[in-house]
């Protein structure tokens, strides 16, 4: 099956998706599963969202994947200590504000380097 990739701006925004890619000095806190899932909860509090649930999974050797359900949509993270690397998912619909919900992330985890792709979600 073939994918048409197009870039569009919706007709009608429904919420933003942030996928982000984080790089850290401490690659050792990418493996701390309760400071992962603290700064996701605090992260999403912080950008007016409401947390349903909270599930995580800490792998051996290494490495964290976490997901918080939210009444706005959710937000994830996989860690891959060894590279000093994670992939995050921020998306929000509604009051839940995804870019606010980053910063605060970025300030509570010691980020070296940012990539981030701002999808704006909706009807085409």
């Amino acid at each position: 099956m073939d994918f048409k990739v197009e870039n569009f701006e919706p007709k009608q925004k429904l919420g933003m998706h942030i996928v982000a890619e984080i790089y850290l000095d401490n690659p050792d806190v990418l493996n701390d599963e309760k400071r992962i899932v603290d700064a996701l909860v605090d992260s999403a509090v912080y950008g007016n969202m409401t947390v349903i649930n909270v599930s995580s999974h800490k792998f051996s050797p290494h490495g964290v994947t976490s997901l918080v359900l939210l009444s706005e949509s959710h937000i994830s993270i996989h860690t891959w200590p060894e590279y000093g690397y994670a992939a995050i998912d921020i998306f929000a619909c509604g009051k839940g504000d995804p870019e606010k919900s980053l910063e605060k992330l970025k300030s509570l985890l010691p980020v070296k380097d940012l990539k981030v792709l701002k999808i704006d979600r909706g009807l085409f």
